[in-house]
């Protein structure tokens, strides 16, 4: 029978290692299981993105002639795990071997690690190639080096692909250009329309399977529009880079209220699925400036969130598992207050942020990390539950990004492994790169009292209680040199103060 082949949900490529060189007669396995829809509660546009995508392209292999064993959510043989779902294809199909993709979250691979070792038949798992920087170049380039940040990985990234290079120099004669990349929307000017996706048919199916399957998961469902097939990912890459692109730099870090989606680029979801390629993505890029289309600052600042952040990321994810999933470097011991749910809470900003994932399963970055993750790390909150909150509410989060960003850039649980320090920031930053302060019921010019925006009660708070682990970061030199200057009795009042919030905000020890 030939081999079986196992492609999984976020593996939807057609240049996937796992099809290389796949023979007549060969099969491929693709199952919809409810473990991957429960191991975290997962929002239920995710969900539905995950199966119809996974749908779609079952279809597509079948069109081009492949076999395709596909096991749907319903399927009353369902073994519901991908590890079952292996056993099961084995012992009915009578393929010889399996070969599979390496997965891209370490849970997964522990589990299909562990179902290997009970077949009956050899397994072939072949690395991701879908990436750009492989794994075993990132420990390379990570081996030896006593910090690992982003900008030199990035810069060594420009030079291996070329990208955005005159010879041997950054075009322009800079590798970043982020400092131009810092502004506040003006004041009357409209967020492009979004071209977006009707469900289908299919899709619509779907849809109904998960509302009456996971019911009472987060999210909204009757404002799914993300893109499901190739197609539709190349449109909406495309529409980008045509109509959204040029401004996406100048205001890459606004955020304004109401505006879910502003000139960000929407197409997360589909390369973290493999609806596409990132680095076909990075080079029509690059085009679109080559042809005088897209000022420089725009387009570098787009590529670095592919080419550097996410292969950043992703390295660090591979070469810090297991032990990084339990960092918690500031020693957070308080609950995820409930309006990170519920939106039920007076700070604007949080609310919208909090509504507009409710409805659309996405956030942009400054959102997620100035917005959500300050908030939840001046709170104090563990990292544990604010790892389950982002791979909740987002469509586009794997465990492979997502825990890096939280748990490194967003919490600094990982003491600095990803940024150089801690992205906290008062009420005073979020005012300066959005419109959500002015109509806020809290004072963003306040510092202390009931009145006073939360961001402002809990900064100075969070650093005096955390003195002992970030006194000697130099980036944090100058609000420790201001806290220095003040008494003991007065430092021990930002602590009070901070603490009063905290618990008024809900945010409780845990037990």
């Amino acid at each position: 029978m030939g081999a079986l082949r196992l492609v999984l949900g976020d593996q939807l490529s057609d240049d996937l290692s796992a099809l290389a060189d796949i023979g007549p007669g060969e099969t491929v396995l693709m199952a919809e299981v409810a473990d991957e829809a429960t191991y975290v509660r997962h929002h239920k546009q995710k969900i539905v993105l995950v199966l119809a995508a996974m749908r779609a392209f079952a279809d597509r292999l079948r069109a081009a002639g492949h076999t395709v064993r596909y096991v749907a959510l319903d399927d009353p043989d369902n073994t519901g795990s991908i590890a079952g779902e292996i056993e099961r294809a084995i012992a009915e199909t009578g393929c010889d071997r399996l070969i599979r993709t390496l997965c891209g979250e370490w849970r997964l691979e522990q589990a299909l690690n562990a179902v290997a070792e009970r077949l009956s038949v050899p397994v072939e798992a072949c690395e991701d190639s879908r990436f750009i920087c492989s794994s075993g170049r990132f420990q390379t380039w990570a081996q030896g080096k006593r910090q690992l940040r982003m900008e030199y990985f990035y810069r060594e990234m420009r030079r291996v692909t070329g990208l955005l290079m005159d010879g041997d120099q950054p075009e322009g004669g800079q590798w970043n250009y982020d400092a131009e990349n810092r502004k506040k929307l003006p004041t009357g000017i409209a967020a492009p329309r979004r071209k977006r996706f009707a469900p289908d048919a299919a899709t619509r199916q779907v849809m109904a399977l998960v509302e009456s399957r996971f019911s009472d998961h987060f999210g909204d469902l009757d404002t799914f529009d993300w893109p499901v097939t190739h197609e539709q990912a190349e449109f909406a890459l495309s529409h980008f880079l045509a109509d959204i692109l040029p401004l996406f730099g100048d205001w890459q870090d606004a955020m304004a209220e109401g505006e879910a989606f502003l000139w960000h680029s929407l197409i997360s979801t589909s390369l973290n699925l493999g609806l596409l390629d990132p680095l076909d993505v990075c080079r029509r890029a690059e085009a679109e400036y080559r042809k005088g289309r897209v000022p420089l600052n725009a387009v570098e600042g787009f590529i670095r969130q592919v080419l550097g952040w996410r292969e950043f990321v992703r390295g660090i994810y591979w070469l810090k598992v297991p032990e990084y999933r339990h960092r918690n470097a500031l020693d957070a011991d308080r609950n995820l207050p409930w309006f990170y749910w519920s939106g039920d809470t007076d700070m604007a900003c949080v609310a919208d942020v909090v509504t507009q994932a409710r409805q659309h399963a996405y956030a942009h970055h400054i959102q997620r990390l100035m917005v959500t993750g300050n908030l939840a790390m001046l709170l104090g909150v563990h990292p544990d539950p604010v790892d389950d909150w982002y791979m909740v509410i987002f469509a586009d989060a794997f465990e492979w990004v997502e825990m890096p960003n939280t748990r490194g850039m967003a919490t600094f649980a990982d003491g600095g492994i990803v940024g150089s320090k801690p992205y906290a920031a008062s009420g005073a930053y979020i005012d300066r790169m959005s419109d959500y302060c002015a109509g806020c019921r809290y004072s963003v010019k306040q510092k202390t009292g009931e009145g006073a925006c939360p961001f402002n009660r809990l900064y100075w708070g969070f650093l005096e209680r955390n003195r002992k682990t970030l006194r000697d970061n130099p980036r944090l030199a100058m609000p420790y040199r201001t806290l220095d200057k003040w008494s003991a009795e007065q430092r021990q009042a930002l602590v009070d103060e901070a603490e009063a919030c905290r618990e008024a905000l809900g945010a409780t020890p845990r037990r």
